[in-house]
């Protein structure tokens, strides 16, 4: 049996990276995609790869919150229903806070925070209604550890550990679930999307997401955590990052002397 037979999975971010892997991987698994960015047409290469039959193509802005209930409607109409919705989309930062402005700062929030507590706010009563329902919300290890040049990304993603946290336990006992996903670094474009403290993109690869996990190899990681069901999991390779993790439990001063030295000079 696979899977997610006949399961309705809704992807956000689904043009690109882990969310183009995780259309994949969830199709290969049985599932019916509805896949949402701004690109349809890097979208329409998605659905392609991913099989394209049933599929459902539906472009989405996460700084737009006023439009998601027309796009919930419309899943409706394609699918009755939403069974797991992925919050995957989102941007990545690479400035010093002193260097960053202000607009840069909400523009993180709106996109990988607010988005993501707005779509959920959209779809959640019908799976309230229906008493089914997994959201499961790709964060970040930086939703645990702070690192220069990432404090509105590690601000969002905090975020969403806490909002997702509570939701869950509101939830539980509806049979509705949560799932919190904590990779380290994967190999994508995140770097070269990832905004400056003027708000452009960075537009440079680095070594540390080049060098990282294959995100074919993390979609299944998060398949396996959804389909178990688990509350939280980290997910990569996990080598710098799970010894992060572990000094930021065990020895926080430690790590706070590290990540002092990473500083640009």
């Amino acid at each position: 049996m696979k899977r997610f037979a006949n399961k309705v999975v809704w992807i956000t971010g689904a043009s690109s990276g882990i969310g183009a892997a995780l259309a994949e991987a969830f199709a290969a698994e049985g599932a019916k995609l509805v896949l949402s960015a701004r690109r349809r047409d890097e979208l329409e290469q998605v659905v392609a790869k991913s099989g394209g039959e049933g599929h459902l193509v539906l472009p989405l802005d996460l700084a737009q919150p006023d439009t998601f209930p027309s796009l919930v409607e419309a899943v409706h109409q394609r699918f009755g229903r939403v069974d797991v919705l992925v919050h995957n989309g989102g941007i990545s930062q690479r400035a010093l806070v002193k260097d960053t402005r202000l607009d840069v700062d909400r523009r993180i929030m709106e996109v990988n925070y607010f988005g993501a507590v707005a779509l959920t706010k959209a779809v959640l009563p019908s799976m309230l209604a229906a008493k089914a329902g997994h959201f499961v919300v790709v964060s970040s290890v930086m939703g645990k550890i702070g690192t220069p040049q990432r404090s509105a990304y590690a601000a969002s993603k905090h975020a969403l550990h806490g909002f997702f946290d509570c939701l869950r336990a509101e939830i539980s006992a509806d049979g509705l679930f949560v799932t919190l996903i904590c990779p380290g670094f994967i190999r994508t474009e995140v770097s070269r999307n990832a905004l400056t403290g003027d708000g452009s993109p960075m537009n440079k690869a680095e070594g540390d997401i080049t060098g990282g996990h294959p995100a074919e190899l993390t979609a299944r990681q998060i398949l396996d955590a959804a389909h178990a069901r688990k509350s939280e999991v980290y997910v990569g390779a996990l080598g710098k990052e799970r010894l992060a993790l572990l000094l930021k439990r065990f020895l926080p001063s430690t790590l706070e002397n590290m990540v002092r030295k990473a500083v640009p000079k």
